[in-house]
């Protein structure tokens, strides 16, 4: 059981830490640590963010879908990661003009699966135009580093995955009852799995998983807290079901080499590897 407070929580652990933290790569994710980034590569994470603004504006309704970040938490998310990121605030006006106004809307998604080192699965989730040139050029890359096409989705479990800052310091008493009503109130909308994010100098901040189609509900359940909690991430993700041998430093540093190729790709939205470590 985890406590926080009076209240007692069954810890569900259908999913580790590592699990959800480690196995996704993305440009988003990483460009704060390098922090000799050149322009090319700036330019890679604005033209990358201003197509996740577009693709959030317009996903379904079911999961928050609007170009209004009020209305759709899954943008506001996005919204907030670019300012973060320094993308500037023209890119972000053009980007939701063009969600608003419908343009460029053939774009088409989709995830293409391959193996590399003969065990470690690669989700690799793409927004593209033209798929032939896409496969083409993620074919290529894969070759290069002896990987292949295959199926690896079995590898994988696609859970919702939500996160939750504390926006103000409390007093201890205080804190832990905002925990404890921020966790209850996540269980009952839907979360299977949560941990805390931080250190214990740190504002409170927990991350949240749960089933796909549960993910607006969790996220606009989370977002009632607003006085208290900011959503910081709500999106989809690809875990790893199961645990994974010890990799090789070698292979660890391919895997990374390979990622970052991947990621590099104009086309290419998320890479998802089935290693649970962090190779970064």
């Amino acid at each position: 059981m985890i406590k926080f407070g009076s209240l007692a929580l069954p810890a569900r652990r259908c999913f580790s830490t590592c699990n959800v933290t480690c196995a996704g790569h993305n440009k988003w994710s990483k460009i704060k640590q390098k922090k000799g980034a050149n322009d090319a590569q700036k330019g890679v994470v604005f033209g990358k963010a201003a197509r996740d603004i577009v693709m959030a504006a317009r996903s379904t309704t079911a999961y928050g879908g609007s170009p209004d970040p009020t209305k759709n938490l899954q943008l506001a998310a996005v919204l907030k990661r670019a300012k973060e990121m320094d993308v500037p605030k023209e890119n972000i006006e053009k980007a939701l003009a063009k969600a608003s106004q419908g343009k460029d809307h053939n774009a088409n998604t989709f995830v293409y699966e391959a193996l590399a080192f003969n065990t470690v699965g690669l989700i690799i989730e793409c927004a593209t135009d033209n798929n032939n040139r896409t496969i083409h050029n993620l074919r290529e890359i894969l070759n290069d580093y002896g990987a292949r096409a295959a199926p690896v989705k079995f590898m994988f479990r696609r859970v919702g995955y939500v996160t939750a800052h504390q926006t103000t310091n409390h007093e201890l008493e205080t804190k832990e009852n905002a925990i404890n009503e921020l966790v209850g109130t996540a269980m009952d909308h839907g979360a299977v799995d949560f941990d805390n994010m931080n250190s214990e100098d740190a504002a409170p901040a927990y991350w949240f998983t749960c089933e796909p189609d549960r993910l607006h509900p969790l996220s606009s359940a989370i977002q009632e807290h607003h006085q208290t909690w900011t959503i910081g991430t709500s999106e989809f993700r690809y875990v790893p079901l199961e645990d994974s041998s010890e990799p090789s430093d070698e292979t660890k540093a391919d895997l990374r080499a390979l990622i970052d190729e991947l990621e590099a790709n104009e086309d290419v939205v998320q890479v998802w590897s089935s290693l649970q470590d962090d190779v970064d």
